[in-house]
């Protein structure tokens, strides 16, 4: 009896790790998706049965189970391929081994699947509450007597009113590189979807309608930070505070850390600068201006645009700060990265072409000067493909932004320019793809920190190009990365915060000082719904970090391995806390998947 019991156990431990062997995106698949789940375990595929169905259509095909490589530490994987079942509503995927069911996991097919969740809107409700200055969800102010400048030659020490804007992640630190891009990434998915925003919440983030929709008074929020960043036409501001800040956790309004300016007092402004920075031993590579400045020139160019109607006068102090910032970033070649002072962590961005391309091809869009094609094409063979797109690895936001939207809108140029550059693009996804071959979850990303940024960076590069092109052929490796952050990973977990209604496996303990609290008798994580987090990381990164742990029991223990790693636990904050720019920039992404009539 013992032995018959060892061998039900042992049969039932092949067939399940972490739970489940089966892999689905948990929000759903779009009617004429390519649809696949992914079968992880340790009894070969081959002597499985996979079985879909539907209350009400019945039996439904499954098209083919590709066996592909073993992610460890299970002994094998595979692709289970549905697509012919387009026909939408709720199904069940199951497993057979000999003639019995050993688990079922349910899906939902249909074109409204992203958007019966209005999942469009959900970036908008982490960036509220990552607002600094008035926060709506605090209904609080914080940091009112930011800051006085550092590093900023004759006008060292002097103050400057730069109130606002979001904090950058679960800490309190402001940055302009991740906000610049925060701002244009929000406004880019306004420009590409325009009808599908609501407008339920007016421009301090409370709730109440106010005409303009939520998308566009949260961009305005950034550029209005931004602006306070540029107080004069030779002066471009790039971070508030450094990381001392990470002595205080709790809510922004009792942030009691003391600059030099008293507890609670100022925090330091450090300016763009174009050579190696740091107050204290640990020094940056900054080399050059454009990269900073660049992006205060796209974000107030795009701004400009899209805010010409809405309100004349800012648009136009916007197009002036743009014209202004263009200038100066062409005479300032070279990357400006962040400033630690603690730590030796900082925003090691090196790359700076693609900010001046999408500034020229920016300043384009408003202007209409020809002359901009040239330089965003020039700007642009610097750097044909986004260097982390095949690479195995990377230094923390080294290569930034993560997608170029720049060969974007260059690609979609007549002739020669638009020929080049979505081959540029197409060169990209290829990269991608190559690494990705033969990978259970057709995964071609690095996991390096946030390596969910460049999965959203992938989806999006690979929907324009689909679209600009009609180019189908990387279909597969853009619903992959995509159906990625929706469950279709190794944990089986949804990389962005989901609210409870969803029912759907993601974050429940992300790193940020919200999850310890109750805000007006609710969780804090209600609050942080829509909130991306960092994603898995190689497991020597993880090991070499100071300060990351787990306060818990891993419950993905049993999928975890030498190669890559991802925690739910509020003490790994490498691959469990939220960005705004990596939240932001799902708004393309997310905007197109509950754009009606999307394919």
């Amino acid at each position: 009896m013992r032995k018959f019991a060892c061998l039900i156990s042992t049969i039932a431990c092949t067939l399940c790790i972490n739970a489940q062997s089966l892999r689905v995106n948990s929000i759903g698949y779009l009617c004429d998706d390519v649809k696949v789940a992914v079968y992880v375990g340790n009894t070969d595929p081959a002597d499985l049965s996979f079985n879909l169905a539907s209350a009400e259509y019945g039996a439904c095909n499954v098209d083919s189970v590709v066996a592909t490589e073993p992610w460890a530490p299970a002994k094998f994987s595979a692709r289970i391929y549905f697509s012919s079942t387009v026909n939408p509503g709720k199904y069940t995927l199951n497993i057979l081994y000999n003639g019995q069911v050993t688990e079922v996991i349910s899906l939902y097919i249909g074109d409204d699947a992203y958007s019966r969740y209005a999942l469009n809107e959900l970036p908008l409700f982490y960036l509220r509450q990552q607002r600094c200055g008035y926060n709506p969800i605090h209904n609080e102010t914080c940091h009112q007597h930011d800051g006085i400048l550092v590093m900023a030659g004759d006008r060292t020490g002097e103050h400057v009113d730069v109130t606002g804007g979001w904090h950058d992640a679960s800490d309190y630190l402001q940055y302009l590189t991740t906000s610049a891009n925060t701002v244009y990434q929000m406004l880019f998915a306004y420009r590409e979807n325009p009808g599908i925003w609501a407008d339920n919440y007016d421009a301090t983030g409370r709730l109440g309608a106010n005409d303009i929709p939520d998308i566009l008074d949260e961009a305005r929020w950034g550029l209005e930070w931004m602006v306070k960043m540029n107080p004069s036409d030779s002066l471009f501001l790039n971070q508030i505070a450094d990381d001392r800040d990470h002595k205080f956790v709790g809510k922004p309004s009792a942030d009691n850390v003391d600059y030099g300016w008293g507890s609670a007092g100022a925090r330091p402004v450090y300016p763009c600068i174009g050579e190696p920075a740091g107050l204290y031993q640990y020094k940056n590579e900054s080399w050059g201006l454009a990269s900073s400045v660049g992006k205060f020139s796209s974000s107030f160019a795009l701004g400009a645009q899209l805010f010409a109607d809405i309100d004349p006068a800012f648009a136009a102090d916007l197009a002036q700060r743009s014209a202004n910032a263009y200038t100066v970033a062409v005479a300032n070649p070279g990357a400006c990265q962040t400033c630690s002072s603690v730590s030796p962590y900082y925003y090691e961005e090196d790359n700076w072409g693609d900010d001046m391309e999408l500034a020229a091809v920016s300043r384009f869009s408003l202007t209409g000067d020809r002359t901009l094609i040239n330089d965003a094409v020039n700007y642009g063979r610097l750097e044909p493909v986004t260097p982390w797109m095949g690479a195995d690895s990377a230094h923390h936001y080294q290569w930034y932004p993560f997608v170029n939207l720049g060969h974007a809108q260059l690609a979609q140029i007549d002739g020669r320019i638009g020929k080049e550059f979505r081959r540029n693009m197409r060169s990209g996804l290829q990269r991608v793809a190559d690494r990705a071959d033969g990978n259970a979850f057709m995964v071609g990303i690095p996991f390096i920190w946030c390596s969910n940024n460049l999965a959203v960076a992938l989806v999006t590069q690979a929907m324009l190009y689909r679209e600009i092109t009609g180019d189908n052929q990387f279909r597969e490796l853009e619903t992959s990365a995509r159906d990625w952050l929706f469950g279709v990973n190794p944990w089986g977990q949804t990389m962005i915060i989901m609210p409870d209604n969803t029912e759907v496996s993601s974050p429940q303990d992300p790193h940020s000082a919200l999850i310890n609290m109750a805000i007006n008798g609710r969780p804090g994580r209600d609050f942080l719904v829509g909130g991306l987090v960092d994603g898995p990381v190689y497991t020597n990164i993880y090991n070499s970090l100071w300060g990351v742990n787990l306060r818990r029991e891993d419950r993905f223990a049993s999928m975890q391995n030498d190669i890559v790693v991802y925690h739910d636990d509020y003490s790994d904050y490498s691959t469990n806390e939220p960005t705004m720019d990596g939240t932001a920039s799902l708004s393309f992404m997310l905007g197109r998947l509950c754009m009606p009539g999307f394919k």
